[in-house]
């Protein structure tokens, strides 16, 4: 059959939706490039916020009426397929707990493919996803996504580097290492993240490595480690660490096991061992009882460490969570409001931070095309930089920052 895969959230899921493609081409399957014309529709699905979900379940029903052949994947199909059949009665649902079977569960439906199996190959081999674990060991109040997948399950070491290996090979030039948690990697097999980012450094040739979200309580036990593999060149000095609130009563409530002051002394850390590093959190505003004192800690705390990014999330009750069943919901206005303010402190500190960069010549790997004649490219701190003309993907320039906004800083080649 024509399939086509199409994923939606997080980075673990977009990996995971590629790992998907790859299994179909190999069945025998043709993958085409529009959902048009398509048999077999692939819904690697989010459902992390109740707006997702909603967009999720309306996907399905389209599909549905267009009587198209759909299998439903990912987080929905964990934890709300109940939800997914509603909309889609005929699809067949696989959670990610059940993707070592995905081959055979669609061959027992749909039946062998007509065409011979092919080795895929990435239209964009720049840049690739690779997924080192699957579930947590936290247990969050408001978390869905711990529902759906579980348990940490770390893969093995020994695995990953060769995935590795085959996308270096295949000319990848950015590995992009992603998971729920990717500081908790290994907590299950005796091994450890650091020990994994130092296999992989180790492998020959001119790539960059970006380590998806750490929790701050799963990175502390392992920091040593993790800045021995840190210190490699080859790893982008770039820290996802979200910190969720700034009111310690805030992430008591919300099962987040540290406390602010822990976060800052951590990013306290890891700034000394890599002063120009890029860090990027995540704030939930408008939690269940959240008050302005609480909402006015978490603006001082941005205001103390001054992060380069900050993913600002809007609570949401996701049903099974313990967080969904407060009773002191917080009016959606205010959160509104709140995620406002945040936002624009987010923008004025991205804005004081990449000004100050204008002038400074940084190395750039160039990773995609932009608008208007423009590449994208990421510098070793992983800062997005703007450049103009026409530059091979995968290519590395000397560039020197001309000028900034709050979300990305503009430059001109100046050399390789």
């Amino acid at each position: 059959m024509k399939a086509w895969v199409e994923s939606y959230g997080c980075t673990m899921n977009q990996g995971e939706g590629a790992k998907l493609e790859a299994w179909l081409a190999s069945m025998g399957h043709a993958l085409v490039d529009d959902p048009a014309d398509a048999d077999l529709v692939v819904v690697n699905t989010c459902t992390v916020i109740k707006e997702t979900e909603r967009r999720m379940l309306k996907r399905l029903e389209e599909l549905s009426r267009q009587r198209r052949n759909i299998i439903v994947t990912g987080c929905l199909a964990a934890i709300q397929s109940d939800e997914a059949v509603k909309c889609a009665p005929d699809a067949l649902i696989i959670p990610p707990r059940s993707y070592d079977s995905f081959i055979e569960l669609v061959e027992e439906r749909f039946g062998p493919a007509e065409q011979p199996p092919t080795i895929m190959v990435p239209a964009s081999s720049t840049s690739a996803i690779l997924p080192i674990a699957q579930g947590c060991l936290g247990d969050c109040s408001y978390c869905i996504t711990k529902l759906a997948r579980g348990r940490l399950v770390s893969y093995p070491l020994d695995r990953l580097v060769e995935d590795a290996r085959r996308h270096l090979s295949s000319g990848a030039s950015e590995l992009l290492i992603t998971a729920q948690d990717t500081a908790a990697y290994g907590m299950d097999r005796n091994t450890d993240l650091g020990e994994l980012l130092s296999a992989i450094a180790a492998l020959p040739g001119d790539f960059r490595v970006r380590v998806g979200m750490m929790n701050p309580q799963s990175l502390e036990p392992i920091l040593p480690s993790f800045l021995g593999a840190w210190r490699s060149a080859k790893l982008y000095q770039f820290v996802h660490l979200p910190v969720q609130s700034g009111s310690g009563r805030m992430l008591e409530a919300m099962n987040r096991h540290h406390a602010p002051k822990d976060f800052e002394l951590l990013v306290e850390k890891l700034r000394a061992e890599s002063p120009d590093m890029c860090l990027a959190t995540d704030v939930i505003v408008g939690f269940p009882g959240e008050t302005d004192d609480d909402h006015r800690a978490t603006m001082e705390l941005v205001q103390r460490v001054r992060p380069e990014i900050i993913n600002v999330t809007r609570y949401s009750p996701r049903p099974g969570t313990e967080a969904a069943r407060a009773r002191n919901q917080v009016p959606g206005w205010r959160s509104k409001e709140r995620s406002r303010e945040l936002t624009a402190l987010r923008m004025d500190i991205g804005l004081d931070l990449y000004r100050s960069r204008i002038g400074n010549e940084e190395s750039v790997l160039i990773t995609e095309r932009g608008k208007k004649g423009t590449m994208i490219g990421r510098t070793d701190a992983y800062r997005p930089v703007v450049v103009k003309g026409e530059h091979a993907i995968g290519s590395r320039h000397l560039v020197v920052v001309t000028d900034a906004t709050p979300t990305y800083l503009i430059g001109e080649v100046r050399g390789t």
